[in-house]
């Protein structure tokens, strides 16, 4: 999974993360409040709260285009059952190394993530500017399909730590 994250930066050695933590996120739209929650949840914990509004935001909207545009239309979007959520289609994932944290989000869908440049002029649209914010609260995103007997894929956003 962390391969396409070299593209352009130093080398990331997957034995250096430091930190790492993950949730199963069920195919409903409160998923994205169940997200930010874990978000801080993990900032706190790692001693990083300072940059929970970026890392937060761009969290949520990386979950939010994959219930919105990565599930099936006929996926179920009811409430999953208190330890329904193994079988989530979507999760997050977040690693932490000494100077950069990941956000990552796993979904079923093999599309890659399009963003509208449309959307950066037209600041009254109601959506398509996620990506856009991604792009402009991270120090890098980028998305890569799963291998092996995973299908879908993932979007990550990189920030780069003091």
């Amino acid at each position: 999974m962390l391969e396409p994250l070299r593209q352009g930066l130093p080398p990331l050695d997957p034995s250096a993360v430091s930190s790492a933590a993950s949730c199963a996120l069920p195919a409903r739209y409160e998923a994205v409040g169940s997200a930010r929650q874990f978000t801080r949840k993990t900032l706190v914990t790692w001693e990083l709260e300072e940059r929970f509004d970026d890392i937060a935001l761009v969290v949520s909207e990386l979950v939010t285009n994959a219930l919105r545009h990565a599930l099936p239309a006929d996926t179920p979007r009811a409430v999953c059952p208190v330890g329904g959520t193994e079988d989530a289609p979507v999760r997050l994932h977040m690693m932490r190394w000494t100077s950069r944290l990941v956000c990552a989000v796993r979904d079923p869908s093999d599309e890659s993530p399009v963003a509208r440049e449309e959307a950066e002029d037209d600041f009254s649209a109601e959506s398509g500017r996620g990506l856009f914010l991604v792009d402009s609260f991270s120090d890098g995103w980028g998305w890569h399909p799963l291998a092996g007997a995973l299908n879908g894929k993932v979007v990550w956003a990189l920030f780069q730590l003091a």
